[in-house]
């Protein structure tokens, strides 16, 4: 698996996002936009990029902070993460950034089919995802992985063009039903094509072994297989042009 570090500019900041592709593979394949939860470029999330692109995809792990950063303290971790959800169109600007410079890494290595593009997040990540199928990125699919779901400026009708994916947990305490009611009328209200998986009793993060905290996050080794199995499916769907 190849691994390299692509600069590029980012809206205020000068991102160091993570390209990821098979390299014994020669055929070209789909685009595949990841971000990350609110803890940025570790070890853990590149591991679940490199998980994901396996030999089916070609992927940039979008650096969201700048400068390949992970956040270091709790509260560095909350700062950023929150000036960014209040700052909604920095926000889209960074993953719309990413998302020109995974097109033009894999343009340039000749190795991505540029009419196959999605994008995948998890947390703080999935909540990145959504915010560009909201701003209106062409994209086949956009999934959100026990993410944010609120924002401050939800979708007009006709503005999303990807379909939407989300896989929550039941008994998530960081994003309540309230917020996944909201997320649906949002949803339906825009006409987009979306759907959404509900996991008994998970709470936050079951996807991700280390983000642990007692009742808030748990992660479930069982739901994250089945997670990745239906992220796969979905995507093939989607990027076949059947959902």
């Amino acid at each position: 698996m190849k691994i390299e570090a692509i600069r590029h500019q980012a809206g205020s900041v000068v991102a160091r996002s993570t390209l990821i592709y098979d390299g014994a593979t020669a055929e070209r394949r789909p685009l595949l936009l990841v971000s990350s939860n609110w803890l940025g470029m570790t070890y853990e999330s590149t591991q679940r990029a490199a998980k994901l692109a396996g030999s089916k995809y070609i992927v940039l792990l979008a650096d969201m902070y700048g400068e390949g950063k992970a956040a270091a303290t709790s509260a560095e971790i909350v700062d950023r993460a929150n000036a960014l959800r209040a700052d909604v169109a920095e926000r889209r600007r960074r993953m719309a950034a990413a998302l020109e410079a995974l097109i033009s890494a894999s343009q340039e290595r000749g190795i991505g089919d540029l009419s196959c593009k999605a994008a995948v997040g998890f947390c703080f990540g999935g909540g990145n995802v959504l915010e560009l199928a909201r701003d209106g990125a062409d994209l086949s699919a956009a999934i959100c992985v026990h993410g944010d779901l609120s924002t401050n400026q939800p979708a007009n009708a006709g503005d999303i063009k990807a379909s939407v994916f989300v896989l929550h947990g039941a008994a998530d305490p960081v994003v309540t039903k309230a917020a996944r009611d909201a997320f649906e009328g949002e949803m339906t209200a825009a006409g987009a094509k979306w759907q959404m998986m509900t996991f008994g009793k998970a709470l936050h993060s079951f996807s991700e072994e280390e983000t642990n905290v007692p009742g808030i996050s748990q992660f479930e080794p069982g739901i994250a297989t089945q997670t990745y199995k239906m992220i796969d499916d979905y995507l093939a769907g989607a990027l076949a042009g059947l959902l």
